[in-house]
């Protein structure tokens, strides 16, 4: 059995023919369209839509004789609490789970307000048990994660530089409303709770107890937090971020 498969818009960066060469396909699988997908290069995550014969198509579509199957990307802004037809139970909120590749943007995330899930020893079957239960959006550089099934939703973050990162994650859920510095530990991912100073002056050095008033304590890993000039440089970038 033979049928046709283009990919549109930036599916081709995942093809194994190479980017911009060919994006027309011909396969013998009788099989769901979402694994002959999959074994051309492309994770289920990134798809936005599938179409055969003018409808939309579910990943449990099974392509027939001489079809031409459309794969759409992913169209952002992506709103995860929205059901559609290759994802029909929704989220029913932005949570995410990182892995070991894009540690330094799971920090960024967290101080910008985003619940994050992250640990540098995680497997990948850990992240994908954690995005699986806790209905979290797996972040990676790893495509062959982003394909287990398990998985609803994912990013392949293209982008290399960790603010560029935070930047493209940001965008590409529509989360610049959302954005709510140091709410959260950059290190435990728990959130921060306001202390009196005068229950930690003992932890502090005195010039920090002479020019600060406002502090927060991570009730996990019990660090503490106020807003020195490294807190100020953040909101900065976070605040031109915001702008772009």
């Amino acid at each position: 059995m033979k049928f046709k498969v283009c990919f549109h818009g930036d599916l081709d960066f995942f093809l194994k023919t190479g980017s911009g060469i060919k994006n027309e396909f011909f396969s013998q699988r009788c099989t769901p369209v979402k694994d002959v997908i999959e074994s051309m290069g492309v994770p289920h995550t990134e798809i936005g839509a599938i179409m055969a014969e003018g409808e939309e198509r579910d990943f449990g579509f099974l392509p027939r004789e001489g079809m031409c199957i459309q794969v759409f990307p992913v169209t952002p802004p992506l709103d995860i609490t929205r059901p559609t037809c290759l994802r029909p139970e929704p989220f029913g909120k932005v949570l995410f789970v990182a892995d070991v590749n894009v540690g330094k943007l799971a920090r960024l995330l967290r101080i910008a307000g985003f619940d994050t899930a992250y640990k540098n020893t995680w497997s990948d079957s850990t992240i994908a048990s954690v995005a699986s239960r806790e209905e979290r959006v797996v972040l990676t550089k790893d495509r062959n994660l982003l394909k287990r099934k398990v998985i609803t939703y994912g990013r392949l973050i293209r982008s290399i530089r960790p603010w560029d990162q935070l930047e493209e994650v940001i965008d590409f859920f529509g989360l610049r409303e959302q954005v709510f510095p140091f709410r959260r530990c950059p290190s435990c991912n728990v959130p921060l709770q306001r202390i009196p100073k005068t229950q930690i002056l003992d932890r502090i050095e005195p010039l920090t107890r002479l020019f600060f008033d406002e502090f927060h304590l991570c009730p996990e890993c019990e660090r503490i937090y106020w807003p020195g000039s490294h807190y100020y440089k953040i909101i900065r970038k976070l605040e031109k971020l915001e702008k772009q």
